[in-house]
């Protein structure tokens, strides 16, 4: 009687032969799509080895640290340390303006700040930024950025020009200074929204115990809630690196597109995607290998962010 009770109270005497089938090809259903989604990667990272396995027979691994992008035909000659760089480079920048904004507004718009009246369109407005398409940030960039960055990036000059990264003029307010505010308003709301999400959370009991022992609010914000949402936050913060990395059409109208490298943020560049993006269209035989090559090395940059930051959140956690 016991055991006949116990059996009815937990609910596993209750499951019927068409749940157990359900949950048999649910089980078949999900495993088929894991197997699909890997697949999927696997094709796409196939198929750009495959178109570019010309440039790795002809450049191999010096392409990655060659400074010569020569598409002239006869005299032809690949290198992506130029763009690796400007991708780098520029993502670090809007990395380094995103990272303290986006956690700094998701603490303003979730932890009580303000009104609820208020809150509630401002936090629909900053997730309004990530719909805005990549091309109208460009035209944005285009007449309103460049306009303000170009006289700000002269008085840096003038005033810091003895600071290597101030070190040269710029060259009409386009550059990496320019790419890298760009991409920070871009990343922000990601950043923002899985920040808010990790500290909401956050049991309650862990604010009101360490109020309970006297710690202010700025303490328990500061000390208490951001480590315990590291994890969280620390993952945000790669995958708007992932994405800055990747972002095309707003960098290509106002990094410059230039293939050199250049200490000072000032100066033109050029990115990975921005490379791929102006020539593409009109490139033939080694050139689209070399192109497809710039591809394939800008997916191991991003695979090895995503590794890094799973290295991060897994870390925090254990800690």
């Amino acid at each position: 009687m016991t055991r006949l009770f116990s059996r009815r109270q937990t609910g596993l005497g209750s499951r019927s032969t068409f749940e157990k089938t359900i949950d048999k090809w649910f089980g078949i259903l999900t495993l088929g799509l894991a197997i699909g989604i890997s697949s999927i990667l696997v094709a796409i990272f196939g198929v750009i080895i495959w178109r570019a396995w010309p440039a790795i027979l002809e450049y191999g691994l010096g392409f990655i640290f060659s400074m010569s992008w020569n598409p002239v035909i006869g005299r032809e000659n690949y290198g992506a340390l130029p763009v690796v760089y400007g991708t780098v480079a520029s993502s670090s920048i809007g990395l380094l303006f995103a990272a303290p904004l986006g956690i700094g507004t998701a603490i303003f718009l979730g932890k009580d700040f303000i009104p609820t009246q208020i809150r509630v369109p401002l936090v629909f407005l900053v997730e309004l930024l990530a719909a805005i398409p990549s091309v109208v940030y460009g035209l944005w960039g285009i007449f309103v950025l460049t306009p303000i960055v170009h006289p700000l990036a002269e008085w840096l000059y003038d005033t810091l020009y003895w600071v290597p990264i101030f070190s040269r003029p710029p060259i009409g307010g386009t550059g990496l200074l320019a790419s890298g505010i760009i991409l920070a308003i871009m990343i922000v709301p990601i950043i923002t929204a899985i920040a808010r999400e990790s500290l909401d959370s956050l049991p309650v009991e862990l604010k009101q115990a360490s109020l309970g022992l006297g710690a202010t609010r700025w303490e328990t914000l500061f000390r208490v809630l951001l480590p315990a949402a590291f994890p969280g936050i620390a993952g945000g913060i790669m995958l708007a690196l992932g994405r800055a990395m990747g972002e095309t059409m707003a960098v290509t109208m106002i990094i410059g597109n230039v293939n050199k490298i250049s200490v000072s943020v000032l100066e033109p560049a050029n990115t990975i995607s921005s490379l791929i993006a102006s020539q593409f269209a009109e490139a033939s035989g080694m050139q689209v290998s070399a192109l497809m090559y710039a591809g394939l090395v800008l997916l191991f940059l991003t695979f090895i962010i995503n590794i890094i930051a799973g290295f991060i959140v897994d870390k925090a956690r254990i800690k």
